[in-house]
């Protein structure tokens, strides 16, 4: 359980960290236009008392040069407002007055590569920049008279205060703030939730892969009981045919494939008849065509389960050799799925040293002899190299295990390969 409590502690750290910051971006950008609305606010207050108060001056100054007076009002703007720069043009656009505060020059620079825009009707047209840290409104207003047509425009660049600066940092801190903690704390209240639902969700699901893996092994046992009066050699060569796998470093994905063919290897010969299949002696060129079928059927059979399905590269192969002279499709060396491959030694070492009906068990060295002598032809020579350094302790541990010591090794040891 301890990969399960690490599986959804990562996901929802992953949930709460992709919804943080989605949530975050959604107020980060709500709070920057409440920002927006509140620069909008205290430049056009400002602007629009000077405007107010001088009306008059801005008027007479679309007719020529402006008024000492209205100049001083200019200048007086910049002293004592947060306008850094202002600048005053006719109706038509000319330049009438250009004042900026003292110090603010790298501003008017970063301002004179800005697009300047006069705006088309009564609204007026705003444009925000932030230059070295601080927060500038530029504002382009027209100046109407009582006929209500443009005379003037007047220009300003309103600096955002320092302490107006903190307090919209602050805001949007304790914005991000509130985010974080809400989504943390519904983090914390969901995660026993989720790990519950996750539990039962875990064990529901390896109840039915152990029902799956139930039906393999009664399947396959069925099979072979009826080929050779005892099951013990399908535990028997899945058990050879993992050992081998993993020597060889066969990945995850491919023990899987590798288990559920060799448990259901021969369930074609459900389809032979009896005569066939029991025959002590040697079979003739009919009944061994006949016996070639239980490949097909075997094939029919595991193709109505999608879970089976990747059992059929050892169904379909598991009778070809090395050198290209088995059936069915007479496949030859590295053509020959990898699986099925392992599968043909392990089979064939299991049929050699073990009892049927019509047979003693074989010793070792005569068993290998016979193996050896498939080499190259019947069998892939690097995974019968291999599997013969191996063949002595397997076939030991095999006999010291028995028919339920060898089923209960081969559950706890492929169960890993299914269970996560």
């Amino acid at each position: 359980m301890h990969g399960l409590h690490r599986r959804v502690m990562i996901r929802l750290l992953a949930g709460f960290a992709a919804l943080s910051m989605l949530i975050g971006a959604a107020v980060v950008y709500i709070d920057l236009e409440a920002v927006d609305e509140r620069v909008v606010v205290l430049g056009e207050t400002a602007a629009g008392d000077f405007l107010h108060d001088n009306q008059t001056a801005l008027t007479a100054a679309d007719a020529g040069q402006p008024s000492p007076e209205f100049e001083r009002a200019v200048e007086r703007l910049l002293q004592n407002n947060h306008f850094v720069i202002v600048e005053i043009y006719d109706s038509r656009q000319r330049p009438l007055i250009e004042r900026s505060r003292s110090g603010y020059r790298d501003v008017e620079i970063a301002l004179d590569h800005s697009q300047h825009r006069f705006p088309d009707g009564a609204a007026p047209h705003y444009a925000k920049h932030l230059v070295h840290g601080s927060l500038y409104l530029q504002m382009v207003a027209p100046i109407r008279n009582e006929h209500d047509r443009t005379v003037a425009y007047f220009e300003g660049v309103y600096e955002v205060d320092a302490a107006t600066m903190a307090d919209i940092r602050y805001g949007v801190l304790h914005s991000l703030t509130i985010v974080v903690i809400t989504v943390l704390a519904t983090t914390i209240l969901l995660y026993p939730v989720i790990l519950s639902l996750n539990r039962s969700l875990f064990r529901h699901a390896q109840k039915l892969l152990r029902a799956n893996l139930d039906m393999l092994e009664v399947l396959g046992s069925a099979i072979a009981k009826r080929d050779s009066d005892t099951d013990t050699h399908n535990y028997r060569v899945t058990w050879y045919a993992v050992r081998l796998g993993e020597a060889i470093g066969l990945d995850r994905e491919a023990m899987r494939r590798l288990i559920k063919g060799a448990f259901l290897h021969d369930v074609g010969k459900i389809g032979i008849s009896d005569s066939i299949l029991l025959k002590p002696g040697k079979l003739t060129a009919e009944e061994f065509a006949a016996m070639q079928q239980h490949v097909t059927l075997g094939l029919d059979i595991i193709a109505q389960s999608e879970w089976l399905a990747d059992a059929g590269d050892v169904v379909r192969y598991h009778h070809e050799k090395f050198d290209g002279r088995g059936y069915l499709g007479g496949l030859a060396g590295e053509a020959i799925p990898l699986v099925a491959r392992i599968f043909a030694i392990v089979d064939v070492f299991d049929a050699l040293t073990s009892r049927r009906p019509y047979k003693e068990p074989m010793p070792l060295e005569q068993a290998l002899g016979i193996l050896n002598e498939g080499n190259g032809n019947h069998f892939d020579p690097a995974l019968l190299a291999r599997f013969r350094t191996m063949a002595a302790a397997l076939l030991a541990e095999s006999v010291r295990l028995g028919h339920d010591g060898m089923r209960a090794a081969l559950q706890r040891d492929t169960g890993r390969y299914f269970f996560s």
